[in-house]
């Protein structure tokens, strides 16, 4: 199930970048080529600049949730034995074992 998450949140990261990059802060971008001449538009600058920020909030909201999500499907029982392994060899490095004294 997390790597269903990881691919949809892949998917979702590019899809937020390019909707990013067709905007322009500054007025320009994707939204000024729609408003030079032609007085039948289809699609106005407005309704393409509102088109651009509602699918950019909701990339960004739907990459949240995702990423909320996969936490809960991480298995969390196969990290105990991580965690007992892990002790294990932080207590040895502590404490190696002693050589053995000789008995006569």
């Amino acid at each position: 199930m997390y790597t269903i998450y990881a691919i949809l949140i892949i998917i979702t990261s590019i899809l937020l970048v390019l909707i990013i990059l067709v905007q322009n802060p500054k007025g320009g971008g994707l939204s000024n080529s729609f408003s030079g001449g032609g007085g039948n538009q289809i699609m106005g600058a407005k309704k393409t600049t509102d088109f651009l920020e509602k699918a950019t909030w909701t990339l960004a909201i739907a990459l949240i949730s995702l990423t909320l999500l996969s936490n809960f499907s991480i298995d969390r029982n196969s990290s105990d034995d991580y965690k007992m392994k892990g002790s294990e060899l932080y207590d040895n490095a502590l404490m190696p074992d002693a050589p053995a004294i000789p008995t006569q």
